[in-house]
């Protein structure tokens, strides 16, 4: 753990930490994000890591959609072992899943938020029953034709994937994950399903600020509402309860310190064999294969399972701010998790906190600053 005066690590940039850490003191304390947490790693190793404001040294906290691609690494995995690939369709894996014109759906497809299922329903009751899990996947139906529109399938996806993994190896999806992937690369602090005696150590989600207005909205993005998600505060805030932890909701619901995202995000810089076959890898992180646009307009950007910086003016919509590479890929979380590698420099970037904004605007432009001075900080 690196503090706020010990001499900045050999491989990062002096003045440019200085004025990333200033950045994100701003933005803890009164009135806003009650703590935070930094991680940044090159080399192979975290050079620095340092809490804020009321998250204690080596706390975690839920980091939301920042699940998806640690998640996604145990699917590669399957791909890189020939047991499953992008073209092969979900029902002859998961038969309960093609029902209602489902059938044609391929993991490429709900790996790229293309699958047409983006707010199909999975009830808090059904997240930890497997049965009632099939039962939901038999009942859902498309709103658009599978491959030809692209829009956020924010937890839907990511069911399906958890049962492809557990058809596929006999194993529970979290134990599997475990097994195959957190183990192997030495994440012992990132989690997926945390049981209640082991819940101590996160930092409780607290909502701040107030919405912003509908003259703002429309102002920064051109519409005067934003498009209605799942990603709502009251869903965000039910992260708080000790059963919706213990779950491991595989959109959304891992728990990590700054520190071990920053070393998958290593990983996938440098490659391991072990999990991944070198080209598969390449692919996995360098081949955009989604470039559609969302309901607001921003491309996706999207490689299978996670999202690129590209060239296109849109990195800080990924969480990846205006100073990365294009080549720079990762995938942020609701309220302001970042995390991403840039193969361009070798540096990978997390930051988590605690606090959700409200205010969609003040949040993203505090993600696209944190993000953009962290890319700084190479030397």
């Amino acid at each position: 753990m690196t503090s706020p005066s010990a001499p900045t690590p050999a491989g990062l940039d002096r003045a440019a930490v200085a004025a990333l850490v200033e950045r994100i003191e701003a933005a803890v304390g009164p009135g806003g994000l009650p703590g935070a947490q930094l991680a940044l790693a090159r080399g192979g190793e975290v050079l620095l890591e340092q809490s804020f404001g009321t998250a204690a040294p080596d706390s975690r906290f839920v980091v939301f959609s920042a699940t998806k691609p640690v998640v996604a690494a145990a699917v590669w995995a399957l791909l890189g072992e020939g047991r499953i690939g992008p073209e092969t369709r979900i029902a002859e894996v998961v038969p309960e899943f093609g029902t209602n014109d489902k059938d044609i759906i391929t993991l490429e497809q709900v790996l790229l938020h293309t699958a047409g299922f983006p707010h199909a329903p999975m009830g808090l009751a059904d997240w930890d029953d497997r049965e009632r899990r099939l039962a939901r996947f038999s009942a859902w139906r498309c709103n658009w034709e599978p491959g030809t529109r692209f829009e956020y399938h924010a937890t839907s996806a990511h069911w399906v994937l958890a049962e492809v993994i557990e058809r596929l190896t006999g194993e529970d999806f979290r134990v599997h994950l475990r097994r195959r992937v957190l183990d192997p690369l030495g994440l012992t602090r990132f989690e997926l399903g945390v049981p209640v005696d082991r819940q101590g150590d996160i930092n409780e989600l607290v909502a701040v600020g107030n919405p912003a207005t509908a003259d703002e909205i429309e102002a920064a993005v051109g519409v005067r509402e934003l498009p209605a998600t799942e990603v709502t505060e009251d869903a965000l805030l039910a992260f708080n309860r000790v059963d919706v932890r213990a779950v491991g909701v595989p959109g959304g619901g891992g728990v990590s310190t700054a520190g071990d995202l920053a070393r998958f995000y290593q990983v996938l810089l440098r490659g391991d064999e072990r999990l991944w076959p070198a080209d598969l890898l390449a692919d996995v992180t360098g081949r955009v294969r989604n470039r559609l646009p969302d309901p607001l307009g921003i491309p996706a950007d999207r490689t299978i399972g996670l999202m690129v910086a590209s060239d296109d003016g849109w990195a800080h919509a990924h969480g990846m701010g205006r100073a990365a590479s294009p080549r720079a890929f990762g995938h942020d979380g609701a309220g302001g998790q970042i995390a991403f590698g840039d193969p361009d420099t070798g540096l990978s970037v997390c930051f988590l906190t605690n606090g959700f904004e409200r205010n969609w605007l003040k949040e993203r432009r505090r993600t696209t600053a944190i993000a953009s001075r962290a890319s700084a900080c190479a030397t």
